[in-house]
């Protein structure tokens, strides 16, 4: 099984950190912070402006760097499937 990993940044630190996915959708990114009894979830949702997606975990906000359409992108890259309109 592949384990999809992105590379988040810490805003208060600069600190890159490398997360695992959870869930990928175009509106919200589920990532979980940790390994083991000591990880986290968090919720990575987009930006107003959507050039990024933002979230926090233990009051540490976290920033991925990508936009929603990029992240779109990479959905549909990865699972081709996902998006073929389907017979009714």
């Amino acid at each position: 099984m592949y384990t999809e990993k992105i590379t988040v940044r810490v805003t208060e630190t600069r600190q890159t950190l490398e997360v695992v996915v959870f869930s990928k959708r175009a509106d919200v990114i589920e990532v979980v912070i940790g390994e083991g009894v000591h990880n986290m979830k968090c919720a990575l949702t987009p930006t107003r402006n959507g050039l990024a997606y933002a979230g926090s975990v233990m009051g540490r906000e976290i920033v991925y760097e990508r936009s929603r359409e990029q992240v779109q992108a990479d959905i549909d890259r990865l699972n081709p499937n996902l998006r073929k309109p389907g017979r009714r």
